[in-house]
Parts: structure tokens; sequence; C-alpha cells
């Protein structure tokens, strides 16, 4: 059983490493994919000093519980100490991952419920993702990246979602029609090889055709 975070009863940052771990030997065995993302509430200094530490608490818990509420089921939440929370997606890609904490922060309307507060307590959040293999190749590189995408998050204003490094990120959908996209699922699924994998092998041997 993995150790237990006592305010939240989430899996601790030690338990996170380990499964983090596990999904990056499987994704290079078999060439797909690992995300995570690192969640924090912004300004959290600011909660407990305006509603006291219970109510602060009480926003961690409702954070927690909406994360794994929302990922549980295909991913794995943590919390990583203080106001920041771990999600690992095993089997997401990059893209995937930042859109999925997107549609999350965005479902917040800006609030977490919390003991005694009728209607809650006013909050953002902001996130930062990285991926196997494009941020990087073990657990603490990638753990890394996404700390440092909420980094640039909290920089440049907070209540969003960043990457580690400036990177304009667009859905598939943007650049190939539906039969193609089913296509490569198609592929995917056949050769058990990740769809972000297949992509860029298809434009490695585009470059190298063309010499560029």
């Amino acid at each position: 059983m993995p150790a237990v975070d006592k305010l939240t009863q989430l899996p601790t940052r030690t338990a996170f490493e380990s499964a983090l771990r596990s999904a990056l030997d499987e994704a290079k065995r078999a060439g797909g994919s690992v995300s995570v993302g690192v969640v924090d509430i912004d300004l959290f200094g600011r909660v407990n000093q305006d509603y006291g530490r219970e109510t602060g608490d009480g926003v961690i818990q409702a954070l927690g519980s909406g994360l794994a509420e929302v990922f549980g089921g295909g991913g794995f939440v943590c919390r990583f100490g203080g106001d920041a929370l771990g999600v690992l997606w095993p089997s997401l890609e990059k893209e995937q991952a930042f859109l999925a904490l997107e549609q999350f922060r965005q479902g917040l309307d800006g609030k977490l419920s919390a003991p005694g507060r009728a209607g809650g307590v006013e909050v953002t959040v902001s996130a930062g993702v990285a991926a196997y293999p494009d941020d990087g190749n073990d657990a603490g590189e990638i753990i890394n990246k996404a700390s440092e995408g909420l980094y640039r998050a909290k920089v440049s204003g907070r209540n969003k979602i960043c990457l580690a490094r400036e990177e304009k990120m667009v859905t598939k959908t943007s650049h190939y029609t539906q039969g193609q996209l089913l296509g490569l699922r198609r592929l995917a699924e056949r050769e058990g090889i990740g769809e972000a994998v297949l992509l860029r092998e298809g434009l490695n041997d585009l470059l190298r055709k063309y010499n560029a």
C-alpha cells in the first residue's frame, strides 16, 4: 500500500515518484507517452491569512478531491506537499494532459469549497505540464520540468496552465483530417506504439526526404 497523506488521504510524493518510474519503464518498452501535472493554489498564503488554517486545509482537501474525482480513474493523483498536488497520466500525451488540466481549471470557476464557508472560497489554480519523451527520460527530470511550467504560470499572471518552455499548444485536429486521425489511431493500436511516436517518425522521414 502506498503511503497516504493525512490531510487529503491521497498518496504522498514518494508513492507518486514510484508510480511515475513504473509508468516510464512501460512507456519506454511500448513506445508510449507519460504526462505529469503539478497543480497548486494561487496566493494560498492569503487564504490562511484571511480565513484561517482550517479553511486553508479545507481548500487543499477540496482541490485534491476534485483532481482525484476527475483524473483518478485513468491517472494517479497525489499531494506533493503544502498546497501542491501532482497528477500522473501513464499513457497520455502532453497535448491531451494540457487540455485536460485546462478544462479542470475552467470548471472550478474560481472557487473551491471549504468548511464553514457557504459558496466556497474564491481562489484560482495554476499548473505546469511535462511529458516523456518530450521533456525528459527519468522521473526527477519530468517532475522538474512540470514544476518549471508551474513557475511560468505563476510569473506570467497565474490562473493558467503552462509548459516548461514556450510552446504553442494546439490540438491535432488543427492540422489533420478526421480520416487521417482515425487512420493514425488504428495504426497505433495495431503496432502498439503511441500516436506521438508515429507522428515524430513520420516527420523525421519527411525531413530526411527533403534534406531539411
